[in-house]
């Protein structure tokens, strides 16, 4: 399908991946000072945010069409293999705390599954019919969007994915650091973010890494922007689970309200500490039955409410 079972034809291959290629230049580093080694490699580190904005258009458009179908009730799900799956789990990890969402709205998948994010698992990046196994698990529906990710662009895992999703007829994104990948063919839309080849020739792990999780950060983050999982520039879906969360909702119903302490409080406790319950009481001047029910009225969407109490 996607790779080679000849072991001459698989090296051939992966000498032709940018993401693989080898610098003669560098062959010298194991030599060289440690600061001139790590001054070389945040100098490579430096050219990532430059390649993921020559990519902002698709990046975009493929958050317009995610956000569309996470409104209507699907879900966003990250299927990769190695460091790219475990990006991908990371990344769908921190949606419920930062955003208040139902741990089953953002999935994480990764080859080999949850002991794959510790220990490599062999031969689990190879198969696509394991892809559609985790897949069919969750019981894909149209209204889903599968982000298909792998460094090279070849994984068979993650073409799987977004191969057996679109037969599905969910929304499909292919994320890899390598032009005209087999990946980003395979998807509704592709996303190639080429950083060029790697300090130590082959590891993915480094740039490609970081240029993978830049793209998550935005995929997520600016997905729940348009769901309207934050009021401007804060996080009033936070769920507060610990101390720490609790002191940051009750500063961003500050933030948000100019409130004194006493009020920002008092908002909390009659919302169950719910952040976007607690601002509308404040700002539209409602209880906190009527807030959630504004709040329902609206998808969620703050300023909707707060447009809807007439504040």
């Amino acid at each position: 399908m996607t790779s080679t079972s000849n072991p001459r034809d698989l090296r051939a291959e992966l000498e032709s991946l940018t993401t693989e290629a080898f610098r003669p230049e560098l062959a010298d580093i194991d030599q060289r000072p440690t600061l001139d080694i790590a001054r070389l490699m945040n100098g490579e580190d430096a050219a990532v945010p430059a390649a993921v904005a020559e990519r902002l258009p698709q990046i975009a458009a493929a958050i317009d069409a995610i956000a569309d179908r996470m409104a209507r009730g699907g879900r966003l799900i990250y299927a990769g293999a190695g460091t790219a799956g475990r990006l991908g789990v990371l990344d769908a990890s921190e949606c419920p705390p930062t955003f208040n969402t139902d741990p089953a709205q953002v999935v994480g998948l990764i080859a080999g599954g949850p002991e794959a994010m510790v220990t490599s698992i062999e031969g689990a990046e190879d198969s696509a019919e394991l892809a559609r196994a985790d897949l069919d698990a969750l019981a894909l529906a149209p209204t889903d969007t599968v982000v298909g990710i792998s460094a090279s662009g070849r994984t068979p895992y993650a073409i799987g994915a977004v191969e057996h999703a679109r037969s599905r007829g969910a929304l499909t994104i292919g994320l890899s650091c390598n032009a005209h990948s087999a990946l980003a063919a395979a998807a509704d839309h592709g996303i190639e973010i080429v950083v060029g080849p790697e300090l130590l020739t082959g590891s993915t792990r480094l740039k490609a890494g970081t240029a993978q999780k830049l793209v998550l950060n935005m995929l997520s983050t600016i997905t729940m922007i348009r769901l309207g999982k934050t009021y401007g520039n804060l996080m009033v879906d936070v769920r507060a689970s610990n101390e720490k969360l609790r002191a940051r909702s009750r500063r961003i119903v500050a933030l948000a309200t100019g409130a004194e302490d006493d009020e920002v409080e008092h908002a909390l406790a009659a919302t169950d500490g719910e952040v976007k319950n607690a601002i509308l009481t404040i700002l539209a001047g409602v209880d906190g039955p009527a807030a959630a029910r504004l709040l329902e009225e609206s998808d969620g969407h703050l300023r909707a409410a707060l447009a809807a109490a007439g504040a």
